[in-house]
């Protein structure tokens, strides 16, 4: 018998590279998440790895982040990004005897030369190295995802949609990792019945899925979500445990929100004087987060404004010790009480977004660290991950499992994706996935009647129209759509891509020269060696 814990994290950020402009704020995404989530998680496993910590922890790298990772130009715009912010460190070290926040201004300040180091120094910049080298040694688990982070259930209308999501997905991880993945981290968590089918078909073992996807099944195990189940396809589906996950990220309860962590929204960013950001910001001077916060948070309507209490990193490790104690007590007598229960080997799934850790929840980094410390002190359980699960019990008869369609996002099912400001993105790919479809089975039928030159147009044409409307599939563009700061951004970003499909279309029969696809290939120098027949059904 053995009592089984598994953090997994899920990383993110879609494909946004502008290289016509010098600062852009979408790109920023990419860049903070690097300062903020990566090298600090990267920089406390390979700490926890040398001094001889036992730990395994599950990370999904969405396919659009790893080619953004890999990128040279971006990867460059990130090195200028901490540049950038380390300028302004500077500045505010020097007048930290005015503002009364020099010591927290030279933390940053220290910390961010750190991260200077590990990037440029020891990892060249090669981050997807360096979580390789930590797989290579048994401490991470990677997961592959679907293509452009796509909501496969609401694209299962047109099943090649789906498919090209996910072999678009295993294509580059394979190419970042150079082994086939086990695991395949759905987008939004997001799950509908036919997709068992497709991911066992693409070779992968097992997925994860909302807590209520198992549980309010007509075929649900009294054990779910603490075992994993298997599809009449052969698919493991882990559950995640909601109470689990909620302890540490609940809007209302969870850690982060204790006041005497650091509060996210109080940033110079968005409250210094505009003329003193003025470089930092750039040509269009739009305020934005830097990650220089000097403020301890606090609930609503208690200490907001001038009276925020002033952060106190060491006020910050008290509430760290408490949380870490109480995840850990509260995982040891969960598995205690299921192994009470009469359930076989269980396992506790905590599934979060890796950006809660370091760039929402600023001690978050930190809280993993003393988990995984804490837990390689005691026997009654043991952090893994879902392969290493399986692989430990492979003479296991699972439970049978059928989930019902779910996802994590609002409701628990699709409605932050069908709203009335996002809905017509989804009338827009159905259209053009039908259209695609029928164009690949009929070239399929007919491409020995054609010449290798009009073979070559039309798969080059295929294989735009594919990545175009892969880019489009985005869930974040829906998301964004929701709210109005972001709102014109995704609208503009799906509009462009079903434009350039459009304007691919247009010339499949009739090739121009190729300038116009050469013009639209360069703008988006993802997935640039994607085959032509993704869309191809199988036999």
């Amino acid at each position: 018998m053995s009592r089984n814990c598994s953090i997994v994290l899920h990383a993110h950020v879609p494909w946004v590279r502008h290289p016509d402009v010098p600062h852009c704020l979408e790109e920023d995404w990419l860049h903070s998440a690097v300062v903020e989530t990566h090298l600090p998680l990267l920089e406390m496993l390979f700490r926890l790895r040398e001094e001889g910590v036992p730990f395994k922890l599950t990370l999904n790298l969405s396919p659009t982040l790893l080619a953004m990772l890999r990128d040279k130009l971006l990867k460059r715009r990130t090195l200028a990004y901490l540049d950038r912010t380390l300028r302004l460190c500077r500045d505010e070290v020097e007048r930290g005897d005015i503002t009364g926040y020099r010591e927290l201004a030279e933390m940053y300040e220290d910390r961010l030369h750190r991260f200077r180091e590990l990037f440029v120094d020891q990892w060249q910049g090669e981050l997807v190295h360096a979580y390789a080298d930590l797989r290579d040694s048994g401490h991470l688990e990677i997961t592959a995802s679907a293509a452009t982070h796509g909501l496969l259930p609401l694209l299962m209308r047109v099943p090649e949609a789906v498919q090209a999501q996910v072999r678009a997905g295993i294509r580059q991880y394979v190419q970042c990792f150079g082994r086939m993945p086990k695991g395949f981290w759905l987008p939004e968590c997001a799950y509908a019945p036919a997709l068992s089918q497709v991911l066992k078909q693409e070779g992968l073992d097992w997925t994860l899925v909302e807590e209520h996807a198992l549980t309010t099944s007509p075929q649900a195990s009294d054990d779910f979500p603490f075992v994993p189940g298997v599809t009449q396809d052969a698919l493991m589906i882990f559950g995640r445990d909601q109470a689990s996950s909620s302890e540490v990220w609940n809007a209302d309860e969870g850690f982060p929100g204790d006041e005497r962590y650091r509060d996210f929204m109080r940033d110079i960013g968005l409250e210094a004087p505009i003329e003193y950001l003025r470089e930092y910001l750039g040509e269009k001077g739009e305020r934005q987060f830097t990650g220089l916060k000097y403020f301890r948070s606090s609930r609503e309507g208690e200490g907001e404004g001038e009276d925020s209490a002033l952060y106190d990193p060491e006020l910050a490790s008290r509430a760290l010790e408490e949380h870490t104690v109480r995840f850990i007590s509260s995982r040891g007598a969960q598995l205690a009480a299921l192994e009470a229960r009469g359930v076989e080997n269980p396992i506790v799934v905590c599934a979060f977004d890796a950006d809660l850790f370091g760039h929402w929840w600023y001690e978050g980094t930190e809280f993993l660290e003393r988990v995984f410390r804490k837990a390689a002190t005691r026997n009654d359980l043991v952090f893994t991950t879902p392969g290493a699960y399986l692989a430990a019990h492979r003479e296991t008869a699972f439970p049978p499992a059928a989930p019902v369609s779910s996802s994590w996002g609002e409701g628990g099912y699709f409605e932050t994706w069908t709203s009335a400001e996002n809905d017509w993105v989804y009338f827009e790919i159905q259209k053009r996935s039908e259209q695609l479809a029928r164009f690949v089975k009929l070239f399929e039928e007919n491409r020995s009647d054609f010449d290798e030159k009009t073979i070559a147009h039309r798969q080059r044409c295929i294989q735009l129209l594919t990545k175009e409307l892969l880019l489009a599939q985005s869930s974040d563009w829906g998301f964004l759509m929701q709210n109005e700061p972001s709102r014109g951004y995704a609208e503009k970003r799906s509009r462009e891509h079903f434009a350039n499909f459009d304007k691919v279309w247009a010339t499949t029969l009739q090739d121009d020269g190729g300038t116009l696809l050469d013009e639209i290939e360069q703008a988006n120098p993802v997935f640039a060696d994607l085959p032509w027949n993704m869309y191809e059904p199988y036999s």
